[in-house]
Formats: structure tokens, C-alpha cells, sequence
């Protein structure tokens, strides 16, 4: 059975590395006009941006001089997606990408970052604070211009520790594209909005 167990186990580790060996990784200039496909146009030309290396890494693709930093898709999940938000979560999307690099689950991740916002060690904006994500298939990509023909925006809004009784909103949606709260009441308590 030990035996059994270690051969599913290696063979797991050489799918993952073999999957990741086969990943491209676009140019950064593609990245970036990927990346700021989620920004709002007063808002790209001073976006800060970050992207992968070659090495799957992610690192600065480019200095930021406004308040919003962008996020290139990520070679390793399916489909396209992009993402912008308030610089002021930027600490909180860093420990996240942190934690995930150390192995660590989703849900795991949801509950460290928890526990260190409750102890003061990881800050959350006080005030609503802003992402920007736009989505897409891959088969709609152009992978040399960095362009997305069916891509469709959502809309989140960080609003740590709000409720449906402060807030007003409700739990789940009854229309689309109306806004709806998600996780109330945590630090991750944040405002939905949806495509039409």
C-alpha cells in the first residue's frame, strides 16, 4: 500500500512539473496590455503592473504613478483573466500570492490571513476599496496583441467587516448584474457585481 501511495505521489509531482513546463509565458509587453485590459481608462497609463518571469514568478513588470495596481492572467489557471485594484490592497493580495507559493490551499490561506488581520499584523483598508476584474476564454486571446474579444467585466468591492444589516444589501443576488455582499461580516467582506 506505502508503495502504492509514494508511485501516486510521484507521478503527481510529474504531471504538476511537467503541466507547468508546458505553460507559456507571454512577453511583458503582452502582459501589461493584458494586465491593464481590466483598468479603467483614466487609470492605465499609471498603473502599476505585475506579471510572471519566465520562471512562473511573479514580479514587477512595471512601476506604478497612480493608485492602482494590475495583475496579468495567470499562465497556470484556465481561461484569461486580468485584474486591477486599490493600491491600499495590495498587502493583502501580496500575502495571498505569499502563502499560495508556500503550498498553502485556498481555504487555509483564508483563514491565516484572517487571523492576521485580527491581530494587527496584515492591514485592510478602512475605507470601500475597489478591484477590477475582466474574463475571457482562451480561444478568444490573442496572445500576440494581448486582446480579449469576449471578455466580460466583474466588479468587486472590498468592504471589510461589513453585513447585510449595515450595508443594506442582500446575500445573494435576485437580478443580474446587481450588486450583492459575499463573506459578511469577515475581513474579506466584499461587494459583488456582476456582468449583465
Amino acid at each position: 500500500m506505502k508503495k502504492i501511495m509514494l508511485t501516486i505521489l510521484a507521478f503527481s509531482i510529474f504531471t504538476a512539473c511537467a503541466q507547468q513546463a508546458n505553460v507559456e509565458i507571454m512577453p511583458e509587453e503582452v502582459q501589461i496590455k493584458t494586465a491593464l485590459l481590466a483598468a479603467p481608462n483614466d487609470k492605465k497609463e499609471g498603473a502599476m503592473v505585475y506579471g510572471y518571469s519566465k520562471e512562473g514568478e511573479v514580479v514587477i513588470l512595471r512601476k506604478g504613478t497612480n493608485d492602482l495596481v494590475c495583475i496579468a492572467d495567470n499562465p497556470y489557471n484556465k481561461g484569461i483573466q486580468a485584474a486591477c485594484y486599490f493600491k491600499e490592497l495590495d498587502s493583502f493580495m501580496n500575502r495571498g500570492r505569499e502563502l499560495k507559493k508556500e503550498g498553502v490551499d485556498a481555504m487555509e490561506i483564508r483563514k491565516m490571513r484572517g487571523e492576521e488581520v485580527a491581530s494587527g499584523k496584515l492591514k485592510m483598508p478602512e475605507a470601500p476599496s475597489m478591484m477590477y476584474i475582466y474574463y475571457g476564454s482562451e480561444e478568444a486571446y490573442d496572445k500576440k496583441q494581448g486582446v480579449l474579444k469576449d471578455g466580460q467585466f466583474r466588479y468587486v468591492i472590498y468592504t471589510p467587516f461589513a453585513t447585510a444589516e449595515s450595508t443594506g444589501l442582500p446575500l445573494k443576488p435576485h437580478a443580474k448584474g446587481m450588486p450583492w455582499l459575499m463573506d459578511p461580516g469577515t475581513h474579506r467582506a466584499h461587494i459583488m457585481i456582476g456582468p449583465n
